[in-house]
């Protein structure tokens, strides 16, 4: 690490540690393990709100929120994670576990990555190569359980999957009771494989700052030489935690010390100024993002929205937004303008759903064919949708933003700001919007069959054995919803390559005008249109004796 990120660095990690600490001490009941963590955690917003504590660690990371500006808000999910720690984990497959992973991991990750972006050397991660991020992560927690296998043993605790015990009969028990049987060793001979397979990802650091570069590579040649170690303790494993030699680390970590500070020799970091007094002026706490949330903005008629039945109401709309062209040479205007004036639309569309309830709203911008039209046209709407991500109106509503799409060819001023609105309103539990911007169906079911083949070549996936929910997992987002209404404005009647795997059974609505005189109430119409539909989904519909 460069020198001045060090002491914020090791903030970050002494406060993830205290905390598994206090999940995992024994020497108290479970309810009063999750007393220290609750009262740690909520100490903690205390501090930030008046700028110090008493608490060394909680001091340290209090300093390092204030003077790097760092928005602790992320590490949220990763402190219910511990708190929920205590009652202990048991993981039917290795999909569980890596939503356990997500959680306690990543969120620490995002913070040490914050740290490089302030200091002016960020650690870019593309979204092409998500994929190895994940892996990486988990090979890093996998690594993590193997080493300490005999201090969670010793607790009662053995945090692998299910699924990765049953393919070894007798295995869980033997470890369990203590016993180093043929099934134990071939077990973590397995999965010490899989972990340095997960920690090897040369593909993960193409394009990044050489710095930046060189502290992943050495966490990875670390991690495979603690994994050597775990390999190489046999019966040993379950009596005390693995380490490498002093020799095998020093190989490791000497030349990696000379590249990292010629590395960053080479870069002109940015070091903070004086410390702000108080986090109240930024993003203090956890969940801070929340407090200054407002409501949508009434209509201008004073309309509200119907009542629409719970079971008759979708969970999932989306939009293609079609017309602004025509709308404008409708005017006598350039085709570009037509574009602006649909930026109201959607602030609109936003606002109904809003209003009348709806949890996911996905608009089709930007498709991968939009790049047949005039340059001017594409500049327009590309840096409408930049503006509106800095300035518009819906940022400080609940809405949790979100993209789908591929970076290929976009601006990386555009990428960033959507990357960071994701990142910013990923705690809001409101709206759930998604923006398709460089998107088309069949790219994106090809990427996620590139995905499937990569899992299952991984071995993570049985060929034999693949279904539906497989690939749906390796979709760009797995939690999106299938499409209850597909709408689409501009009396065109096509799906033009829409989510084509969420819309299997969507109902389809078409309207004649075009978007930019659409406002909240035809949003409304739709849904109402909807509510009054039978949805079969292939079987015969119940009729009443």
């Amino acid at each position: 690490m460069p020198a001045v990120l060090r002491p914020s660095c090791w903030a970050l990690w002494a406060a993830a540690s205290v905390l598994d600490d206090l999940a995992d001490q024994r020497d108290a009941q479970q309810a009063k393990r999750e007393a220290r963590v609750q009262a740690w955690v909520h100490a903690l917003q205390c501090d930030l709100a008046a700028g110090t504590s008493s608490d060394p660690v909680r001091h340290a990371l209090v300093d390092t929120a204030l003077r790097w500006r760092l928005d602790l808000s992320g590490l949220q999910s990763a402190m219910t994670s511990t708190h929920d720690d205590v009652r202990g984990r048991h993981f039917a497959d290795w999909a569980a576990w890596r939503a356990w992973c997500n959680g306690e991991i990543t969120p620490w990750v995002d913070q040490v990555r914050h740290l490089f972006e302030r200091a002016g050397a960020p650690m870019t991660l593309r979204l092409d190569r998500q994929h190895d991020y994940k892996r990486f992560i988990d090979g890093a927690q996998l690594t993590d359980i193997l080493t300490d296998l005999s201090a969670d043993l010793a607790q009662g605790d053995l945090l692998l999957p299910q699924e990765a015990l049953d393919a070894f009969p007798g295995a869980e028990d033997d470890l369990r009771q203590g016993s180093w049987s043929p099934a134990a060793a071939a077990l973590i001979r397995e999965l010490t494989g899989l972990a340095r397979q997960w920690v090897t990802r040369p593909a993960m650091t193409r394009g990044m700052h050489p710095g930046a570069a060189t502290v992943l590579s050495t966490a990875a040649c670390l991690m495979r030489a603690q994994l050597d170690a775990v390999d190489a303790a046999g019966h040993c494993l379950l009596k005390r935690a693995p380490r490498p030699s002093l020799a095998v680390r020093t190989r490791i970590l000497a030349p990696a010390r000379i590249r990292s500070k010629l590395a960053w020799s080479l870069t002109p970091l940015t070091v903070p100024g004086p410390r702000r007094p108080t986090v109240a002026a930024s993003e203090p706490s956890p969940a801070a993002d929340d407090t200054a949330l407002r409501p949508p903005p009434p209509h201008r008629d004073g309309v509200r929205p119907p009542q629409i039945a719970a079971d008759r109401m979708p969970a999932h709309v989306a939009v293609i937004m079609d017309g602004n062209g025509r709308w404008a040479e409708q005017r006598g205007l350039p085709r570009p303008e037509g574009h602006r004036a649909g930026t109201a639309a959607v602030h609109e569309m936003v606002y109904g759903a809003l209003e009348i309830g709806l949890r996911h709203l996905t608009l089709y911008a930007f498709s991968t064919e939009n790049w047949k039209r005039d340059t001017e046209e594409i500049t327009t709407i590309l840096e409408a949708i930049r503006r509106d991500l800095d300035q518009g109106p819906i940022r400080d509503l609940d809405v949790r933003q979100r993209w789908l799409g591929h970076p290929d060819k976009l601006p990386q001023e555009l990428v960033q700001a959507l990357l960071r609105e994701e990142h910013r309103t990923r705690n809001r539990t409101g709206l759930t919007l998604t923006v398709c911007i460089n998107y088309g169906g069949r790219d994106e079911i090809t990427r996620t069959a590139a995905a499937l083949a990569q899992a299952i070549h991984a071995g993570d996936i049985d060929p034999h054995l693949i279904g539906q929910d497989d690939f749906a997992r390796h979709l760009p987002h797995p939690d999106m919803p299938d499409v209850d209404l597909l709408w689409r404005t501009g009396n065109e009647q096509r799906t033009s390559n829409f989510l084509p795997w969420h819309t299997t059974y969507a109902e389809l609505y078409f309207t004649p005008g075009y978007w930019p005189d659409v406002d909240r109430r035809d949003l409304w119409q739709a849904i109402t249109e909807y509510s009054r539909r039978q949805r079969r989904h292939g079987a015969v519909p119940f009729v009443s004796p």
